[in-house]
């Protein structure tokens, strides 16, 4: 195998520290046992984390992003299995158009899908609250989950089905007796990263939520506040933590949905 040169290690180096030195702060100041965000830290504290169950406001947003993040994670998630078996299992007019329109949230600026979802909505009279926070989250999360499930629907053997078919099953019992148990793994991956996108998301939060903020939209308006900012960099730290769990599970279940439906296949081949 070939060595890479050195000047593509230093720039991976140089990219890894640009990238991730930031983050790296968030646990050396949710920790330091002061309330100034400066350098030399003062010691170990916990003092901060447990500061973070006083706030009333806190657990209020706390509670609202996950309501927010679970339903959003749900329903995108159902609506990428409708999207993504049609697309895979059948060919139908306007097929290619109606999947890049599905998903054009990708690579949409997410300030002009906010802006676009408020004037809509205030022009409908309908009033900002969680529910319109989880309408926007659907429409950016939907097309990471049909990416992730087309994935998974395109991997499996069609002679799985076809099989199941022949032995006499109905297709309503080889979709959950075949199809869905192999692209389960699939499903979960894309309600984990559906559910960390959303609990991360700030920009259509921030315009959908009216007075009721979630969890990103609480910690930027406490970011004006100086007495406030070793609290927010606790929180940061937790939400970097569990996302990091999230995500990690969530690349789990996509590998193990490719190899389950990869194993199906030779089995079906040998057979």
């Amino acid at each position: 195998m070939m060595s890479s040169p050195r000047y593509l290690t230093v720039f991976v180096g140089v990219y890894l520290v640009f990238l991730y030195a930031p983050v790296v702060l968030l646990p050396l100041f949710a920790f330091n046992d002061s309330a100034i965000i400066a350098f030399p830290l003062k010691g170990f504290s916990l003092r901060w984390f447990e500061g973070l169950q006083h706030e009333s406001t806190l657990i209020v947003a706390l509670k609202n992003s996950l309501i927010v993040a679970l339903s959003a994670s749900v329903l995108s998630t159902c609506f990428g299995v409708l999207a993504a078996r049609a697309a895979a299992r059948y060919d139908f007019l306007g097929k290619k158009p109606m999947m890049s329109f599905l998903m054009l949230p990708l690579v949409l600026p997410e300030i002009i899908v906010g802006v676009a979802l408020l004037i809509v909505l205030v022009q409908l009279g309908i009033e900002l609250n969680v529910w319109t926070v989880i309408l926007g989250h659907v429409l950016i999360c939907m097309p990471f989950s049909i990416a992730i499930l087309l994935s998974a629907f395109n991997n499996m053997d069609k002679y799985l089905e076809e099989a199941s078919l022949d032995l006499g099953a109905t297709r309503r019992e080889t979709f959950f007796r075949v199809i869905l148990p192999l692209v389960m793994p699939g499903l979960i991956s894309s309600l984990l990263i559906g559910f960390t996108l959303s609990l991360d998301e700030f920009i259509i939060a921030f315009f959908l939520t009216g007075t009721e903020p979630t969890l990103p939209v609480y910690i930027w308006s406490q970011l004006r506040f100086p007495s406030k900012l070793p609290g927010v960099m606790a929180l940061g730290f937790i939400m970097l933590v569990l996302s990091l769990i999230l995500l990690t599970l969530g690349e789990y279940y996509r590998k193990k949905s490719a190899a389950l439906i990869g194993a199906g296949s030779q089995g079906i081949q040998k057979g």
